[in-house]
């Protein structure tokens, strides 16, 4: 079928084609493509790696014939996608600096290289210095793209390279404005700067943000190398664009792809990023992606599949202590990040003032919203504002400018207790939700209310550490309630890394002050952390599968605080739940030497897939390879059954199902001849036994199996939470378990 241009608007559409059923006549697909899409100039890009297709512009008409013709599997709308910062409109956000004992130089091998997909690289920054790097390895096929700021010398041997997709983009918003943005792999944003120097920054002595968190920033895999894709723009990231650069990032040789960006969630076949990250994961490439900042919501979750690694941010044992003196005398713990020139003296106290009507509950005056505050109100004064709506840096501004001298910033039940620390514009401090309703309660009952702030600078050693995220988005996953995610956690709150030299610490356009590292929170923190350890198993283990990977950093990660206490949760102070922390908090140095791995190969996910009610034509979406059929490897068709590191049972509906079997197999990655036996936490409403209860290893990479069944006794309202041990007398190789029971029909 040929398109002729037909009424109705024209919107970006991704063409997903199946290769086998290219007719012959044709060399290559690209021909093939453009005889269904007559108008060439209508192909925005041809995808031939990760996965094959297309992505167009066409009518909503265009696209409904176009996805009746032979070898189309699916035409899927362009879906804007978001950054994973908490700097997003909910939030502003801050920091990152992992603790110096994790590498050394344990690993000296340089040529993994990470994949980055964000807003781009900041190539001055000292982070990303080549000194003493070898050349770069001849397998690499990237390329280093020119455009306005950025020439092939920003690349070297840690910038191995740098490309960027604007097509999608400038389809939906127009041409890209050269003077607000470039149009170029440099970062105008920061956020690609610092989630590219997470992963694998070069060490930089007295790095630091205005004083703040002195010491020395390094990457996750420092001796890594960084290809930045810049697919993030100011109005959004668009799917075409990110399926773009997967796909050259697979045909480049990229080992990792970092991505710290998700849209809403739909059916896998629907999913565009997971549609391209399976084709990654196919040609052996590990793909880390944020789990986003919708929490303490359940249900969150974005970047759910399988063989997509989904990561939570939690805190660091690192603060930036601050406190609010009331004029009763009383003190209260809160966080800052403010180094100005205007200092509140500590002996005097100012008019405090809070313009809400409820201390309990904010409305549309307390949030300190641009033109809500006029100097009548603020001028001279302390002003309390919410925290929520406007990014928390922006109220600040807005206090500034009516007059106001400092600002509290007191969180909502949104955020609970969790405290984000801010680079503002004006003496502020952070307080938790229970602390702002005291001081607000003062500031609307006292006839003279007033308030003192002091900024006490950096502070280490903070108790209890790590606490899960009151932003980082929760589980459960209910794309298949089978595979628990969020996968792991990693440090997301106050992230020092470095930032783009065109971009002001609090990204607001009036900020002057410029800075070349900067503090920032959020998933999209969380995630090139995970991404930067993986680089180094990689490193260390060349030849495992990214499922070996995942699985290393999953049974090797930690589920007690630094007080030996089970982790809890900012939201409320509560102990999490795998639904919060996944399998734990990411442990690097063990993660290299995990005894067992649980692995998966492409087959057994397409497997997992053939038992989400997919009809054989979204089925093909995956199969770039023609041949991938499904064999119904999974026992019983359970997904449950899908060799995950994670153990989850699903009873259904039916309360005649009173038994449930999983199986799992373990290769061993450790000492050739070794014992593990298992071990249980209890659980309330079932009984589960393992079989067999030990398993003897003789060789390296044995594969050994065994069974988990579960009994119900009592049918739970809420899942249960356990773990399953395997130890040996070297390694300990642990599960989260999950057992739910729907509500019966």
């Amino acid at each position: 079928m040929s398109l002729h241009a037909e009424t109705g608007q024209k919107k970006t559409y991704v063409v997903h084609m199946d290769k086998s059923a290219m007719p012959s006549p044709y060399t290559n697909h690209l021909q093939w493509y453009s005889s269904k899409e007559e108008e060439g100039n209508r192909i925005l890009y041809t995808y031939q790696t990760a996965f094959h297709g297309l992505a167009a512009r066409l009518s909503k008409e265009e696209a409904e014939k176009l996805e009746k013709e032979p070898g189309v599997v699916a035409v899927i709308p362009e879906t804007r996608y978001e950054l994973h910062t908490t700097r997003s409109p909910k939030f502003l956000g801050l920091e990152r600096q992992e603790s110096e004992r994790v590498w050394a130089e344990r690993v000296t091998d340089h040529d993994v290289i990470v994949g980055v997909l964000d807003t781009g690289i900041w190539p001055e920054s000292e982070s990303f210095n080549d000194t003493g790097m070898s050349p770069v390895p001849s397998t690499w096929r990237g390329a280093c793209e020119t455009g306005r700021g950025f020439l092939r010398s920003n690349c070297n041997r840690k910038i191995v390279g740098a490309r960027v997709f604007y097509r999608g983009y400038e389809a939906a918003t127009g041409k890209i404005d050269q003077e607000l943005e470039y149009r170029s792999p440099r970062d105008k944003d920061g956020h690609g700067t610092h989630t590219a120097a997470t992963v694998a920054g070069s060490p930089v002595r007295g790095a630091n943000l205005l004083g703040f968190a002195y010491g020395t920033a390094r990457g996750m895999a420092p001796k890594a190398r960084v290809a930045a894709y810049k697919v993030c723009w100011v109005g959004g990231c668009f799917s075409s664009d990110i399926l773009s650069a997967v796909d050259q990032a697979v045909a480049d040789g990229v080992h990792v792809l970092s991505i710290s960006l998700g849209g809403g969630i739909s059916t896998y076949s629907r999913d565009s990023l997971a549609i391209a990250t399976f084709g990654a994961m196919e040609m052996g490439v590990f793909v880390s992606c944020s789990a986003g900042n919708g929490g303490p919501d359940p249900i969150s979750l974005t970047n759910v599949s399988p063989w997509i690694t989904t990561v939570g941010a939690s805190t660091m044992d690192r603060d930036f202590p601050a406190t609010v003196k009331l004029g009763t005398t009383r003190v209260f713990k809160g966080v800052s990040l403010y180094k100005g020139r205007t200092v509140l003296s500590r002996a005097k106290q100012y008019p405090l003032v809070y313009l809400g009507r409820n201390a309990s509950s904010p409305d549309p005056t307390s949030f300190c919203l641009d033109g809500a505050l006029d100097q009548h109100n603020a001028a001279g004064k302390i002003v309390i504002c919410d925290r929520g709506v406007t990014p928390r840096v922006q109220k600040g501004q807005v206090v500034k400018r009516a007059g106001g001298v400092g600002m509290i910033l007191t969180n909502t039940a949104t955020n609970g207790e969790e405290l984000v620390a801010d680079c503002h514009l004006l003496p502020a401090v952070a307080v938790g939700e229970k602390e702002g309703k005291v001081i607000k309660e003062y500031a609307m009952t006292s006839k003279r209310a007033t308030a003192s702030l002091e900024i006490l600078g950096t502070r280490v050693g903070i108790k209890p550490s790590p606490v899960v995220a009151a932003f980082s988005s929760r589980g459960p996953n209910f794309l298949s309630l089978e595979i628990l995610k969020p996968d792991l956690l990693a440090p997301g709150v106050n992230i020092l890394a470095a930032w783009s030299g065109d971009m002001a610490p609090s990204s607001l356009s009036s900020d002057k002050r410029r800075v070349n590292f900067n503090i920032l929170s959020g998933t999209s923190m969380s995630c090139p952390h995970v991404s930067g350890v993986a680089a180094l198993i990689r490193s260390r283990h060349p030849d495992w599968s990214p499922a070996a990977v995942k699985s290393a950093l999953m049974t090797t990660a930690y589920v007690h605080d630094n007080m030996l206490e089970p982790l809890t949760d900012a939201a409320g102070a509560e102990p999490s739940s795998p639904y919060d922390h996944g399998a734990g908090h990411i442990d690097p140095l063990k993660a290299m030497d995990p005894g067992l791995v649980y692995d998966i190969g492409p087959q057994e996910y397409f497997d997992f897939l053939c038992t989400q009610e997919l009809s054989p034509s979204q089925l093909k979406v995956f199969t770039k390879h023609s041949n991938r059929s499904c064999r119904h490897s999974l026992a019983g068709n359970n997904p449950g059954n899908l060799n995950y590191p994670a153990i989850s049972a699903l009873f259904p509906e039916n309360t005649h199902v009173k038994a449930m079997t999983l199986r799992r197999t373990v290769t061993n990655v450790g000492p050739h001849v070794s014992s593990y036996k298992v071990s249980l936490s209890p659980f309330k409403g079932a009984t589960v036994t393992v079989q067999p209860k030990t398993l003897n290893f003789t060789t390296k990479h044995q594969k050994l199996s065994y069974t988990v069944t579960f009994r119900t006794k009592l049918r739970m309202k809420r899942p249960e939470f356990g773990g399953l041990l395997w130890k040996s007398a070297t390694h300990k190789v642990r599960s989260p378990v999950i057992i739910t029971w729907l509500p019966p029909l």
